[in-house]
């Protein structure tokens, strides 16, 4: 009898232990709240570990346990889950939040875009009108707006009262961080795009801060959005700097034609004229009324790179360059040699146009 007692007890256990656990399993499947059906942003970047997918979905409330996420992954022999961008909603499964993750999938509502190194704010409003609902001239009049600009001023260091004078044409030029980014589609609006560009930057600059209290910020990223076009190789990019900076010293114009396309909104394919480079404009480096002066803003959106040749730049006694049709480029110290490297270029069929 006492044998038979203790075998009932042990089995008795045993069930009870299996009855628990089939409860804390049902528990850890079922959604958080089955209520709940609003979309909750979730970003898996590539290369994300198991426990910090875990801890993010945590965060997000998405799941009731980290742990049991992680067993049920290596229960059911869960393969890699897939960068990308989400929508779940708390009312999910366990099971169909990681069938989702496995598969990439409930994501049409999410674009990717794509802003290139050296674009202006007009290409970004292109783009952005090509793949969402928001028009080009939606997005530039909220780049002009006052009150918001003031708002961003205020929640960004790098951002001064500069971007407010009434000559620059578009006053978060140079500092939208070019990258690719990934949105949800519904309800985006023009400040959704500015803030997350401007996150990125910030945190792109977050290394240069200290460094940068010593600057004026808004000539640095100046100088790098015109060494961005002017050049392409870093070391390039950082002794073009350092010819603008020579100049500047000597009160002598920058002379640089890609802010002359700039200032007159003309393709860099077109030709410039004479009167072009004469005519007096706050963005015209080649005219001298703008001697010894930066344009009054910057003309594209810089990379990093060219940011950091801003900041770090080259030191040296030259005052002219000259980039050939492999932009490769040049660099002199007098009027008379630079002119000498451009006949030059134009014997050896190299020249640019």
């Amino acid at each position: 009898m006492k044998k038979t007692r203790v075998l009932a007890l042990i089995l008795g256990f045993f069930g009870l232990l299996l009855i628990a656990f089939f409860i804390y399993y049902q528990y850890n499947m079922s959604p958080v709240d089955d209520s709940s059906n609003a979309n909750i942003e979730v970003v898996i970047p590539d290369g994300m570990s198991t426990n910090n997918i875990a801890k993010t979905l945590k965060d997000k409330d998405l799941i009731k346990s980290e742990f049991f996420f992680k067993v049920y992954l290596k229960l059911n022999k869960v393969g890699s889950l897939k960068a990308s961008t989400y929508l779940l909603t708390k009312s999910m499964s366990l099971d169909e939040i990681v069938n989702s993750l496995v598969e990439g999938s409930a994501n049409q509502n999410v674009i990717k875009l794509t802003f290139k190194e050296g674009e202006t704010i007009n290409d970004y409003a292109e783009l952005i009108e090509t793949n969402t609902t928001i028009t080009s001239e939606e997005f530039i009049n909220t780049i002009k707006d006052k009150t918001l600009l003031t708002e961003l001023i205020n929640d960004y260091w790098f951002l001064t009262d500069s971007i407010l004078n009434e000559d620059i044409y578009y006053p978060l030029e140079g500092y939208l961080f070019p990258d690719t980014y990934e949105f949800i589609k519904d309800d985006l609006t023009s400040e959704d795009i500015i803030r997350t560009l401007l996150d990125e930057e910030k945190e792109k600059l977050a290394p240069y801060k200290e460094k940068l209290e010593n600057y004026d910020i808004h000539n640095v990223i100046t100088l790098a959005s015109i060494a961005e076009l002017e050049g392409v190789k870093d070391e390039d990019r950082k002794m073009i700097i350092s010819v603008f900076n020579n100049r500047l010293q000597l009160g002598m114009n920058l002379g640089s034609d890609v802010t002359t396309y700039y200032a007159f909104n003309e393709e860099m394919d077109s030709d410039l004229t004479s009167e072009m480079f004469n005519t007096y404009n706050p963005y015209n480096t080649r005219s001298s009324a703008m001697a010894g002066r930066l344009p009054v803003g910057p003309i594209c959106n810089p990379s990093l790179s060219s940011i950091d040749a801003a900041i770090n730049p080259s030191t040296s006694d030259y005052l002219y360059f000259v980039a050939d049709k492999n932009r490769n480029v040049y660099f002199t110290r007098s009027a008379k040699e630079h002119e000498e490297k451009v006949q030059k270029l134009k014997e050896n069929g190299d020249w640019i146009w």
